[in-house]
């Protein structure tokens, strides 16, 4: 067959081999769980190496906090060096202290919660981002418990799955089957 031929036929769309490879209808299933970053869904029933998942994450968030606190106390040393005065490196000491427990403190409050739309967290961003130790070490004391943010995740699938029973089980039978009411 020439390129020109080829060019005229339309592409045949591929048969899946065996009727379990073909595409699953979009039938109610119920409601998706939410992954969560570094776990995936495996919160949902523990599985899929989520105790590997959790040691992993908790060792990685500690291991970068330590590497953190490292470099801010090389800087901190590069100031006195760079003799700034002790103005200037009691302020910094006191701007990532600060930073970093407001950090600390958002992290925590943001795996029990979800933030209001019209919250401040958007203003908070550059704050978190200078307190990011506060952040690291919130999330390795979470996964010792749980996935951060599990608690909250499993609580919304959890009324998800029942809103969606109560649901499903309120109907009954096929509505385009029924006969049209009468009028009066």
């Amino acid at each position: 067959m020439s390129d020109d031929q080829r060019d005229q036929n339309p592409a045949e769309p591929a048969q899946p081999a065996e009727p379990s490879q073909a595409p699953a209808p979009a039938a109610a299933a119920g409601p998706e769980p939410e992954p969560i970053r570094f776990f995936g869904t495996t919160w949902l029933n523990h599985d899929g190496g989520y105790a590997l998942r959790r040691a992993a994450v908790a060792a990685g968030s500690l291991i970068t906090a330590v590497a953190a606190a490292v470099l801010l106390r090389l800087s901190y040393e590069g100031l006195e060096l760079g003799n700034v005065g002790p103005f200037l490196s009691i302020s910094v000491v006191v701007l990532f202290a600060i930073s970093s427990s407001i950090a600390f403190a958002k992290t925590w409050e943001s795996f029990s919660r979800r933030p209001a739309p019209s919250s401040d967290e958007a203003a908070l961003k550059g704050l978190k981002a200078i307190g990011f130790i506060g952040s690291l070490i919130a999330y390795f004391l979470r996964c010792l418990v749980e996935a951060p943010g599990e608690k909250l995740r499993r609580a919304e699938y959890e009324r998800a799955v029942a809103e969606f029973a109560r649901r499903r089980s309120a109907r009954t039978g096929n509505p385009a089957a029924r006969r049209p009411k009468r009028k009066k």
